[in-house]
């Protein structure tokens, strides 16, 4: 090792025995009755930019595509996956441990909001509670039988982000950015951050992509033009996806009835998916 070693293998690109030597496997084991194929993270680099929209979407268009299908609601203090899916029944638990909320067509869904008494009653829990409680998602819920599980992780590249990469074996993210200039340099952030971990980023969603006039059927970019095509070939990701601002979208969740919605703008990334 180089006396000038910063212990930073990330910046460094000398051949040193810190840098060679076989790097700690942090990944926790699921159930011991659990069965998951696949592991796909959602993920933005700043809050409010449909995260938890595009991972409902993506579940519900990969149950229409006929995998079984699970969501971690891995946003513990801003859970919103249960309300999508018009979700209120408790999970059921015994001894060996705990079974996840069945949606109406079936896919398995595992969040916090489905623990609490009231369904807004607020999480103030510090960090290391918070990524405790995502471990236990993984570890101490009974999965049966997934192909894909998604989970919509909390926003930012801070504690829980890094948790879920370390802790659970994520074969691949999917970034969801607005098409805002600011947060395209965000969206950089997030994606470096799955460079440093080694997970590949699948595919970028830009939300809030346009309005659609439904009178005369030109397409407005409210919130700006869009930068996301320059960051998915800067970093080689090569599925982007468009998601319009929908007001029948919007009531569907609303309503509950998420599963209801057209999730075929996202179909392309549930292709890239399956070949994985």
């Amino acid at each position: 090792m180089s006396d000038s070693c910063s212990h930073d293998c990330s910046s460094c690109s000398s051949n040193c025995g810190e840098r060679t030597a076989q790097q700690t496997d942090f990944h926790e084991k699921p159930h011991a009755k659990s069965s998951i194929k696949k592991v796909i993270g959602i993920v933005s680099g700043k809050g409010g930019v449909g995260k938890s929209l595009v991972t409902s979407l993506l579940a519900v268009q990969s149950q229409k595509n006929s995998h079984h299908t699970a969501i971690l609601d891995a946003d513990i203090t801003g859970p919103s996956i249960p309300k999508a899916f018009g979700i209120k029944e408790r999970p059921l638990g015994g001894e060996d441990g705990m079974l996840p909320v069945k949606s109406a067509t079936g896919i398995d869904v595992m969040s916090l909001n489905l623990l609490l008494e009231n369904d807004t009653d607020p999480v103030v829990w510090r960090g290391p509670v918070i990524a405790g409680a995502v471990k236990q998602f993984w570890t101490d819920v009974i999965w049966q039988d997934v192909d894909f599980m998604f989970v919509d992780m909390p926003p930012g590249t801070g504690d829980v982000p890094l948790t879920v990469f370390q802790t659970l074996p994520v074969d691949g993210i999917v970034v969801v950015a607005s098409p805002q200039e600011l947060v395209g340099m965000i969206v950089e952030k997030a994606v470096k951050m799955a460079e440093m971990m080694n997970i590949p980023v699948l595919a970028l969603v830009e939300n809030m992509s346009y309005f659609k006039c439904p009178d005369c059927g030109k397409e407005h970019h409210i919130f700006g033009e869009s930068h996301i095509d320059s960051i998915a070939k800067k970093f080689n990701i090569d599925t982007v996806c468009r998601l319009p601002i929908d007001p029948t979208l919007a009531a569907a969740t609303d309503r509950g009835e998420i599963e209801k919605a057209d999730s075929t703008p996202l179909k392309a990334i549930i292709e890239k998916i399956e070949k994985l």
